[in-house]
């Protein structure tokens, strides 16, 4: 397929491109795959302090191998779905014990890293080694959908006809294809906006089927988000914020006066703690991953002496079960 879309894109992107760390000339590969795993769920402009904080105490994937666990979960503050803190320190293990501490230009051997599916080794390889993949992000998908296929939104999930679409248009120099990518990403973001497009913005307006259709809305809107207040994850949140917070192990009884409904504060330390997020120690006391000296308490699924087990018990005091 001929990609009459790509010069006018590729202009725009020259003279609208937000000017991100992770897009720069000397950015490394270990900067855009920390960029890449922040910015899954998280917008731009929580990631800007957070990316430049995380590579300043950890410019290599050796110096955060060289940490503890609870180190990257801490640094990774409220930035909010904590576990690709440690999907990064996992990472940076490997690409120091098995990839001499560089990040690899194999998507294959991407995909081999905590945290990162299709996409994100599509591009990482595309933005920091200038491979020539499709990359799909909601943004792009949104974008092709409205320009090629003249529908408003993407199916919920990625089909096989959409990676078929991208493929087709990704020009053929590798080094200009990596360039599209990242330019139709950023029109989904700044122009060919979910809620709100930009139409007269937009560089390829007059092309675009969606445009030209009269602009039809979708017959079936995205599921909204469920509740965050009250939910396990805020509650999760609220505990994993005291653990960041707190210098040293935390008691269980503090853990569970943190949140009213004790059971539901009990769900949420038993899904901490079984995520890697947390450790329980003995004596009923909890702490970040790597952080907890002294003995661990015991396995998951064997309720520690004294203590009841979390679907019986009444809250997090009675909890001390832990992941080895």
């Amino acid at each position: 397929m001929t990609n009459a879309y790509a010069a006018p894109v590729l202009r725009w992107y020259a003279a609208h491109a937000r000017d991100l760390p992770w897009r720069q000339s000397g950015a490394s590969p270990w900067s855009v795959l920390v960029s890449e795993i922040m910015l899954q769920q998280t917008p731009v402009a929580r990631v800007l302090p957070a990316h430049a904080a995380w590579l300043a105490r950890w410019p290599s994937p050796q110096s955060l191998a060289a940490a503890a666990p609870g180190d990257a979960v801490r640094q990774w503050g409220r930035l909010g779905y904590p576990r690709r803190a440690l999907w990064l320190h996992a990472a940076a293990r490997i690409l120091t014990d098995e990839h001499g501490g560089q990040v690899p230009a194999s998507v294959q051997a991407l995909r081999e890293l905590p945290g990162v599916g299709s996409y994100t080794a599509a591009a990482v390889a595309s933005f920091a080694f200038g491979q020539r993949h499709a990359v799909l992000d909601t943004n792009v998908r949104r974008v092709l959908a409205r320009l090629v296929q003249g529908v408003e939104l993407p199916p919920r999930s990625t089909s096989a006809a959409e990676v078929t679409l991208a493929e087709a248009l990704l020009p053929m120099p590798p080094r200009r294809a990596a360039r599209w990518s990242v330019a139709v990403m950023e029109l989904g973001a700044l122009v060919c906006t979910a809620a709100s497009p930009d139409c007269a913005g937009c560089p390829v307006m007059r092309q675009c089927a969606w445009r030209r259709s009269g602009s039809p809305a979708a017959a079936a809107r995205p599921a909204a988000q469920p509740r965050y207040a009250g939910s396990d994850r805020e509650c999760r949140g609220r505990l994993l914020g005291i653990l960041r917070d707190a210098e040293g192990p935390v008691p269980a009884t503090r853990l569970d006066a943190a949140w009213p409904d004790r059971a539901q504060c009990a769900r949420a330390l038993r899904a901490l703690v079984v995520d890697g997020l947390a450790e329980a120690l003995d004596c009923g006391m909890y702490a970040l991953p790597g952080h907890a000296p002294g003995p661990r308490a015991h396995s998951p699924d064997t309720p520690a002496p004294g203590h009841q087990d979390l679907m019986t018990g009444p809250g997090v005091a009675a909890l001390a079960v832990t992941r080895r």
